[in-house]
């Protein structure tokens, strides 16, 4: 069965101007950009990351280092994962500790993942600081965590799904509510 869309929320021009929007606040709390790194959660956070830092360069002309970051030893789920969730390469060829870190992500939900890759982080080394950018916060926190830097607040219900898809991967920018599929009724239930 196919997920039913509800509704588009975001198309390439809203990610590209709310990625800009982003990154001028990124240079204004940034005051040494020097010393700022930016880390992307596997796997879109990886992209968004890079895109901040182009952008970042184009405005400022400092190059800011993009390293990546897998989560999944770190989940605390991770018994029980799918064998299709495989281990995949941490990525960061510069020392984080007393670095500033901007992490990004694609989604922020329960705050698990965000969690994840702080605890991660913090065995690589200590950094000066964290701070947290992400595409949508969603909301329907489990973990006290927030971000920094939103690019868009978007309430939803547990029940639907919020799908970002980026150019690089997806071959098309844009953001999607949707349902999850249904399964049909089986004779017994239909009844």
């Amino acid at each position: 069965m196919k997920k039913k869309i509800k509704a588009r929320v975001m198309d390439a021009r809203n990610i590209k101007r709310t990625l800009q929007r982003m990154s001028t606040e990124i240079i204004e709390r940034n005051r040494n950009l020097k010393n700022l790194v930016i880390i992307g959660i596997r796997t879109r956070g990886i992209y968004l990351g890079k895109r901040i830092s182009k952008l970042i360069k184009t405005m400022e002309g400092v190059d800011i280092p993009v390293g990546v970051l897998d989560i999944t030893l770190y989940r605390d789920d991770f018994s029980e994962l799918e064998a299709q969730h495989m281990v995949q390469k941490t990525e960061i060829k510069f020392p984080v500790a007393k670095r500033d870190v901007l992490l990004v992500d694609d989604v922020l939900f329960t705050g698990r993942t965000i969690r994840a890759a702080m605890d991660s982080l913090i065995d690589l080394g200590r950094p000066k600081t964290i701070q947290l950018l992400v595409l949508i916060d969603r909301g329907h926190r489990e973990l006290p965590i927030r971000a920094d830097y939103v690019g868009k607040f978007l309430p939803t219900s547990k029940r639907e799904l919020v799908e970002v898809k980026l150019k690089e991967i997806d071959e098309v920018d844009e953001v999607l509510i949707s349902e999850p599929p249904t399964t049909p009724l089986s004779k017994e239930e239909n009844k």
